[in-house]
């Protein structure tokens, strides 16, 4: 398997942290009352696990994440988090090579679903089919935009450490009807100088909740909205 963050994976846990005040707290409530474990999809450094933690107390929690440089960031939280070394494995693999459990309590896939091209798409939702348990749920979320077109560039992020200043810059073209590119640059400042660039680029498969709607409807699964952009599948 390619590592699309082998380069940029120092710079996406402290970019994405700003996010997760807004992410967070409706993914707890659409996953609460699940029974487990709980599967984390492309766990990235584990803030979404933190949250899948806190929602469901007690749950053991599976965090699937591929890339090591996101892997060990993801480890290195689990490990230092009062309460998740007990209740927290994290997989090497993808999602679909993965050793799980042979029923679920909950599927999480957020800020990835872009990575599973429509085959691979098609193996999560059957995957639902068969694994969760009666009461189980998925929650997933869409990220704009859900259509091929072009998208400027955009400062995605901007953190401060000490002397540093982290920024994240992002622009996307299409390659093709159902996939973009984004140009992904990560740059960092020291005393306002810059001081290093990275440039990085990766496929991402559209998906627009009316075509969700349908590919789950057609396996008997139905989606609910649980805030902007994030779905519960049952």
């Amino acid at each position: 398997m390619i590592d699309q963050y082998e380069r940029s994976a120092e710079f996406l846990d402290l970019l994405l942290a700003p996010h997760w005040p807004e992410l967070g707290p409706p993914l707890a409530r659409a996953l609460h009352g699940v029974p487990g474990p709980v599967v984390d999809v492309g766990a990235g450094g584990g803030h979404g696990t933190r949250v899948i933690a806190e929602a469901v107390p007690g749950v053991e929690v599976l965090a699937v994440e591929p890339s090591p440089g996101l892997r060990s960031v993801l480890l290195a939280r689990v490990h230092d988090t009062p309460g998740l070394r007990e209740r927290v494995t994290v997989l090497p693999e993808g999602l679909l090579q993965a050793r799980l459990p042979a029923r679920l309590g909950a599927v999480v896939a957020m800020n990835v679903i872009g990575h599973f091209d429509p085959a691979e798409r098609a193996a999560l939702w059957d995957l639902l089919v068969e694994r969760l348990v009666p009461g189980g749920r998925a929650v997933v979320n869409l990220q704009p935009p859900t259509e091929a077109a072009a998208v400027p560039e955009f400062r995605g992020g901007d953190v401060r450490i000490g002397r540093r200043r982290y920024e994240g810059l992002a622009r996307a073209e299409p390659a093709g009807p159902e996939q973009l590119t984004w140009h992904m640059t990560y740059r960092t400042h020291q005393d306002d100088e810059l001081v290093d660039e990275v440039k990085v680029s990766y496929a991402w498969w559209l998906l627009s909740e009316e075509r969700m709607v349908a590919e789950l409807g057609g396996r008997g699964l139905k989606v609910q909205a649980a805030g902007p952009g994030m779905y519960v599948i049952s």
